[in-house]
């Protein structure tokens, strides 16, 4: 077995080379099968008290040979990289079944057994590395969002909460034997910076440092995350992570994917992602997009120069990676473009400041030591009012808002 070291010199010299092969959808995979309760309960969970049906990632303790099938199909299909079967792998998603206790066990059994499959295949071909990529999904929470409708302020979660579950899976993944941190479908930016935060904390913590790969979801026409964001307002929220590539999965099928995959490839100074679903789901739930019509759109994608990484997510099974692989295999991977050096920020909208900038209007009256009202509502914590403060300025043409809660005496 290569280390990890070794591996990720691999990966690399691949992502040069060509565009690289990302596995499919797991979900998909398991609903084939069509597990009944007692499966998915196995030995271990046989007295369990709750149902357990439907917990995916359960069956990395109970069925593993079932995973391990889906992993060698996609390995056979030419999936240079496979996802460890981790999305609900945290406590957060694990307490819709009351198991939070085994979340970090999760994660360790799930990239083993990715690693050892994914170790078995390179060595048979030695000239085609595999890797394995430990999946962080989004947990079951947003933190940007008010699940109230009636109170806009309301929160289900903060964010250190999230930052310690996402800390705890990153943990097992690494221990388990991932090569990099997949933090994917990223619907709420400020949960994928509390996972960033948790898997940098972790680095600096075990002395290990692992690539990041982000992958963000575009939920609809509106080109936007659930959460607000365009497409390049995203990607300079969390390019300070300097992740070895970002990209969007899951929402849309490829063809309505296209012009925010387009938008990364112009806009990262890094190597761009995708896995689309096979389209958009029926009536029935299902996914009717066969793996040629899913290739042939992604082979445009390729063509024009827009990939370094391609799997596929909902709907998408091996033929349809093998379908995909072989498309995109007559195509160089995407290059990297040199952006000149500008102030990029963010809010819903992207802001760059650069030589044609002639003048940033900059709202300060959010400042606790230079605005008597805002330190008032801060202090008496009328959050909502504070708020308009900021939405004030906004309205009066503030481009940039000045936050400062600099206070000595303040908590």
């Amino acid at each position: 077995m290569t280390d990890r070291n070794t591996r990720l010199d691999q990966l690399h010299k691949a992502l040069q080379e060509r565009i690289v092969i990302l596995d499919g959808g797991m979900g998909t995979m398991i609903q084939n099968l069509k597990l009944d309760e007692e499966a998915f309960r196995g030995d271990r969970f046989a007295d369990y008290d709750r149902e357990v049906q439907g917990n995916n990632d359960l069956l990395n303790l109970t069925q593993p040979a079932l995973l391990r099938n889906i992993h060698a199909d996609y390995l056979d299909a030419g999936a240079d990289i496979i996802e460890t079967n981790t999305f609900n792998s945290t406590q957060l998603s694990q307490a819709d079944y009351g198991l939070e206790s085994i979340a970090k066990e999760l994660n360790v059994a799930s990239a083993r057994l990715a690693r050892e499959i994914a170790d078995e295949f390179t060595a048979k071909n030695p000239d085609k590395p595999r890797f394995v990529a430990g999946a962080v999904g989004p947990t079951s929470r947003t933190a940007s969002i008010s699940p109230d409708v009636n109170n806009p302020g309301y929160r289900n979660v903060d964010f250190q909460t999230l930052v310690d579950n996402y800390y705890e899976a990153v943990e097992g993944l690494v221990e388990g034997g991932s090569d990099l941190i997949l933090i994917e479908t990223i619907f709420d930016t400020l949960n994928a910076k509390a996972a960033i935060y948790a898997t940098q904390q972790y680095f600096e913590d075990s002395g290990i440092t692992l690539p990041i790969m982000l992958s963000g979801t575009i939920t609809d026409a509106s080109g936007r995350t659930l959460s607000g964001q365009t497409t390049e307002a995203f990607w300079n929220s969390v390019a300070h992570a300097k992740p070895i590539s970002v990209g969007l999965n899951c929402a849309l099928g490829a063809d309505a994917l296209r012009p925010y995959v387009e938008e990364l490839s112009n806009k990262a100074e890094t190597y761009v992602s995708a896995h689309p679903n096979a389209g958009l789901p029926n009536e029935f739930g299902e996914y009717d997009q066969t793996p040629e019509e899913m290739a042939e759109i992604i082979e445009d994608f390729a063509r024009d120069g827009f990939l370094n990484i391609i799997g596929g997510c909902c709907g998408s099974r091996p033929d349809h990676i093998e379908a995909i692989a072989k498309a995109v295999s007559k195509y160089p991977p995407r290059q990297i473009p040199e952006r000149p050096k500008a102030l990029r920020l963010s809010g819903l909208e992207p802001f760059t400041g650069d030589e044609n900038t002639l003048f940033i209007n900059v709202g300060e009256r959010t400042n606790v030591t230079g605005s008597k009202r805002f330190l008032r509502l801060i202090q008496e914590e009328q959050y909502e009012e504070a708020l308009s403060v900021a939405r004030d300025q906004v309205e009066n043409g503030a481009q940039i808002i000045d936050i400062n809660m600099d206070e000595g005496m303040l908590e």
